[in-house]
């Protein structure tokens, strides 16, 4: 039986939607009649090169060279289905951050909120004259194109004018949040090497004041190749025993406008970090054409956003919604920030701010919901939200109370949009659309041009059923490469391992008689709380560096609409865990990645199971916790080590 929709877009809005616009776009470019989203997706990944070329058209891309060709295949003896054999827009030059700089007015650009502090306001020429200011200090401290800069910086505008600075100028930026410890810091930017690190000297969060000035120093110590330090001074800490410029210095200068440097369509603009399953982090590599058509594309299309829009999304400067967000500029909206804790001084402090500020497009994760909602907390009726159009949800599945809480106690008219895409491809696979209902626990479409299938273990498409997400047509934010991975051997193993030539994601979904995807959860070793992907390995550096303990295997174990990491160690000379160890254990962890990365609980075993290889098997532990048979045991060294999670299963 079919499902009753939620929430129906009145005809009205369907006809003056931005979606509509493309698609009457289309049929008069083509000669076509595609009447509704449907026949426009079919034909999108039907007509690949037509579809993205189209795009580029519509959202009036700012470049310097136009290009030869929209694809082109790399190597002729690969097959055509081979995804990973074609380059975009061959011959095009451009600059990311001039498409994100077109607008130099009075109008509103970013709106910053914090903790306990008054918001503040900078208008799109205040933007452009900062970061011309920022460009011309980067400059001054020998950044020059393809160097990287790294922030180790909070969610504030500061950011926001760093990031567009290095890429005007050619350069390449990398993020992380200042919550992450030192070992989570360096194993990431030490790869990449940055010329100049940004960072701020400490942050608020819950209300407690955070310095950093120990963990720069030793960060810094660590970072060999890193000889440039600017500090933005944010909380008035003392930093000792580091030789900085500060960021008022930087942009010390009389510089009004920006040359931009001109690259070509995949200039690498961004360095983003997977999850560390394997080892440390990979280092995943953004071009320039492929983000900025993407990110337009999901913002404009399926987001709805006009230059009369404000848009929020809770994140962090570590988190690539923090770049799609972002990319909001492109559009002329306002980017609404906000830095600290969701609960803080209550869980109304951002629909407090929604109020406010006016918030149209309000971005936030089924974990605030479900928070939310166990607090009752009913934003409908203790705040004016009339302004609020779109509510949008990703880092996990949206449940059906998630779905149900929002439409009874938040806004009875507003479009819940839950969106799923990664780090991987700095964008969505799957998101919201404003010309179709949304269902219960369903994302409302496939992604414009993103042939998005579920398969099964054999590698065939399959409907109304849980199978592998995968990707079996080309896409232009595809990563152009990993950093310092030679013959691409880490890119190749990370998504086309599992299926030759078509991108495999790492989630399970169920594509539904809707057309609208169900998202199961991840497929791999990934631990993903909070919406936030952490992996494996970065937990087993520091737990197993520990005097104590000899090995260790952990687990993201489902529960309501998140996940609670479960860690199990294996304890030297016949130790036994008592309470001091453990939160021994979880200080450990605190201390050297971030808070999010901490167990909910800690169990001793005897063995960890490993496959024949050495690598520990945690889809098989996570299995048996969660009542499902774990398949190919042969693969298992020691088979027999499954039992002792049998008994434990109780205790989780």
């Amino acid at each position: 039986m079919k499902k009753q929709a939620l929430w129906t877009p009145a005809l009205d809005n369907i006809n003056e939607s931005n979606m509509t616009q493309f698609i009457n776009f289309v049929n008069l470019k083509y000669g076509l009649k595609l009447c509704n989203y449907d026949e426009l997706y079919d034909w999108s990944i039907k007509y690949i090169a037509n579809f993205w070329e189209d795009i580029w058209q519509f959202m009036d891309v700012i470049y310097e060279q136009p290009y030869k060709s929209v694809i082109s295949k790399v190597n002729s003896s690969l097959p055509d289905s081979d995804i990973r054999n074609y380059r975009w827009f061959k011959g095009a030059t451009l600059n990311f951050a001039e498409n994100l700089l077109k607008f130099r007015d009075s109008e509103l650009a970013i709106a910053y909120y914090s903790e306990n502090a008054k918001p503040i306001y900078m208008t799109y020429g205040e933007l452009y004259e900062k970061t011309a200011k920022c460009a011309l200090g980067l400059k001054s401290l020998g950044v020059a194109k393809g160097d990287r800069v790294a922030g180790y910086i909070n969610n504030n505008p500061q950011a926001i004018i760093a990031m567009l600075a290095t890429i005007s100028i050619g350069a390449i930026w990398t993020s992380t949040s200042p919550d992450f410890g030192v070992n989570g810091v360096v194993d990431r930017f030490s790869q990449v090497e940055p010329k100049v690190l940004i960072a701020v000297d400490g942050y608020k969060y819950n209300g407690k004041t955070i310095s950093l000035n120990e963990k720069l120093q030793e960060i810094l110590t660590k970072l060999e190749k890193t000889k440039k330090i600017v500090i933005i001074n944010q909380i008035n800490a003392e930093i000792n025993s580091i030789d900085y410029t500060s960021w008022d210095k930087l942009l010390e200068n009389k510089a009004s406008e920006i040359e931009f440097e001109m690259s070509d369509f995949d200039h690498p603009i961004y360095l983003m970090y997977s999850s560390g399953t394997t080892g440390v982090p990979k280092c995943i590599v953004h071009g320039a054409g492929g983000t900025l058509l993407q990110h337009m594309k999901e913002l404009v299309l399926h987001t709805n956003l006009t230059d009369m829009d404000k848009i929020f999304y809770f994140t962090t400067c570590g988190w690539m919604m923090w770049n799609w967000l972002v990319s909001s500029l492109s559009v002329g909206a306002t980017v609404v920030l906000y830095d600290g804790s969701p609960s803080y001084t209550d869980l109304g402090v951002l629909w407090k701010m929604a109020q406010d500020e006016g918030i149209t497009v309000f971005g936030t994760s089924p974990k605030f919901l479900s928070a939310c909602q166990k607090a009752g907390i009913n934003p409908e009726s203790s705040f004016e939200l009339s302004e609020l159009k779109t509510i949008l949800s990703t880092g996990s599945p949206l449940s059906k109370d998630n779905f149900e809480w929002v439409y009874e106690n938040v806004k009875s008219d507003v479009r819940l949009s839950s969106i799923s895409g990664g780090t991987d491809i700095i964008s969505c696979f799957m998101l919201g659309n404003p010309n179709l209902p949304v269902y219960s626990e369903e994302i409302q479409c496939r992604g414009l041009g993103m042939k998005v299938e579920s398969w099964d273990e054999n590698g065939k498409a399959v409907l109304d059923s849980k199978g592998e997400l995968v990707c079996t047509a080309p896409f232009p934010s595809m990563p152009i490469y990993f950093w310092n991975d030679i013959d691409d051997e880490k890119y190749e193993a990370a998504y086309f391992e599992k299926f030759p030539g078509v991108w495999h994601h790492g989630d399970f979904i169920t594509i539904t008689e809707n057309g609208g995807i169900i998202v199961h959860g991840r497929s791999d070793a990934t631990l993903n709380p909070g919406g936030v992907r952490i992996g494996t390995a970065e937990i087993y550096r520091i737990v197993e560096a520990m005097d104590e303990i000899s090995d260790s295997i952990v687990i993201g174990l489902p529960i309501e609409n998140d996940v609670e990491i479960v860690l199990f160690v294996v304890l030297k000379n016949d130790a036994e865990l008592t309470d001091e160890l453990g939160k021994k254990i979880k200080n450990e962890i605190k201390s050297n990645l971030t808070p999010r990365h901490m167990p909910k609980t800690i169990h001793q075993i005897s063995e960890v199971p490993v496959t024949l290889n050495g690598k520990k098997v945690e889809l098989a532990v996570l299995n048996i916790l969660t009542g499902v048979e774990v398949k190919n045991k042969t693969s298992i060294a020691n088979p027999d080590s499954l039992l002792q999670f049998e008994k434990i299963k109780t205790l989780v």
